[in-house]
């Protein structure tokens, strides 16, 4: 009989420890179970058809943004290049995709150069422009063409924070824009921690 009570008092003592164990929480914008951002079509900078599956088993950060962005664009990819050097081994298992806003001057080709350039393992994606409007409707992302001096020197006015999936595929965080390496890295080490 004491045996039975000493085991159901460990028993016990068991479950409430494990209710009070502490997950660490995030400290990006924690978006898991959106119903939008679901899946994407559209061809990287080599030619290749890509969707979010292709990606399963890795987290995934998604950028839209464009080629001729003068700050936004830049300082968030070089960002996230300091995201991957201080993740050290684990950047393997982050992918990030940049998608082009303006695929009617963002070809494949300069995607290749722009879009390496920060990290040999990011890629560019694009679509037409039906195709980039349904991403971007799919990704709740503003976007709006703002005419320049002459037809092709406009630039484009768009949302500055980038989407987080993690390595099944689910849509999990939302990042601000500049808000530098170490709560990234932080919450990747989370994603990537539960993969685990």
């Amino acid at each position: 009989m004491r045996l039975r009570i000493l085991l159901v008092l460990c028993a016990t003592v068991l479950v409430l420890a494990a209710c009070g164990k502490k997950t660490e929480a995030f400290q990006n914008t924690d978006v898991t179970g959106l119903a939008y951002g679901r899946d994407f079509s559209l061809h990287d900078h080599n030619g290749k058809l890509r969707t979010l599956a292709d990606f399963r088993g890795k987290a995934v950060v998604v950028f839209f943004g464009f080629t001729q962005c003068p700050d936004v664009c830049p300082t968030t990819m070089l960002e996230m290049a300091n995201v991957m050097k201080a993740l050290g081994p684990d950047a393997d298992r982050v992918q990030v995709l940049f998608i082009t806003l303006d695929p009617e001057r963002d070809t494949q080709q300069l995607l290749a150069q722009y879009v390496p350039a920060f990290d040999k393992r990011f890629l560019g994606l694009r679509g037409s422009l039906d195709e980039t409007d349904k991403v971007a409707k799919e990704f709740k992302v503003f976007y709006e063409k703002v005419p320049g001096k002459t037809p092709g020197s406009y630039t484009i006015d768009h949302m500055a924070g980038s989407y987080v999936f993690d390595p099944q595929g689910r849509i999990r965080l939302f990042i601000r824009h500049a808000q530098g390496v170490e709560p990234i890295a932080h919450d990747l080490k989370i994603l990537l921690a539960e993969e685990s």
